[in-house]
């Protein structure tokens, strides 16, 4: 019998940030193996809010998070909105909130159900770093440096980056 949802079709994909490689799809799983931000991923399964993926250093499971779908831009640097929302289950398999998110219930977040139709539908808004910066200009936008916040770490790409914003 066919398991909907263990099964996945090969896919490729890029890593939005740096992440461990699990034996297991839970989070509390070995680690196996890791990748670093903007590495070209290869998409073997899906299961639940989890991906096994096949990377440079080794092959194992990443949240679906970690993870986007389609060609990698091998910066890693990419624009992607609404993303980080979303609700995935832990390794207890306890249906957890990984993002607060105003205006939903813990029993709306239990309730919802993964629709990788519209997760692709998201995924079709991201932009590159170039593309948001061409828009920008085109609308004779410019930076405002915010002194006060402090620079999260960054793998790759401009520190200053961070620390501006659109006017």
């Amino acid at each position: 019998m066919l398991q909907m949802g263990l099964s996945y079709a090969a896919e490729t994909g890029s890593a939005l940030k740096n992440d461990t490689l699990r034996f297991e799809p839970y989070a509390d799983a070995k680690a196996v193996g890791n990748f670093t931000r903007g590495e070209s991923l290869q998409i073997l399964k899906k299961k639940g809010a989890w991906l096994q993926v096949k990377a440079k250093k080794g092959t194992g499971w990443v949240r679906l998070l970690s993870v986007k779908r389609g060609v990698a831009t091998g910066s890693g640097n990419t624009v992607s909105g609404a993303l980080a929302v979303a609700s995935g289950r832990a390794g207890t398999g306890q249906v957890v909130s990984t993002t607060g998110i105003r205006g939903l219930s813990e029993a709306e977040l239990k309730a919802a159900k993964f629709n990788e139709t519209e997760i692709k539908a998201m995924e079709s808004y991201s932009v590159s770093v170039a593309q948001g910066q061409k828009f920008a200009s085109a609308g004779s936008l410019k930076t405002v440096a915010f002194s006060n916040l402090k620079a999260p770490v960054q793998p790759t790409g401009n520190q200053n980056e961070s620390r501006k914003t659109i006017q």
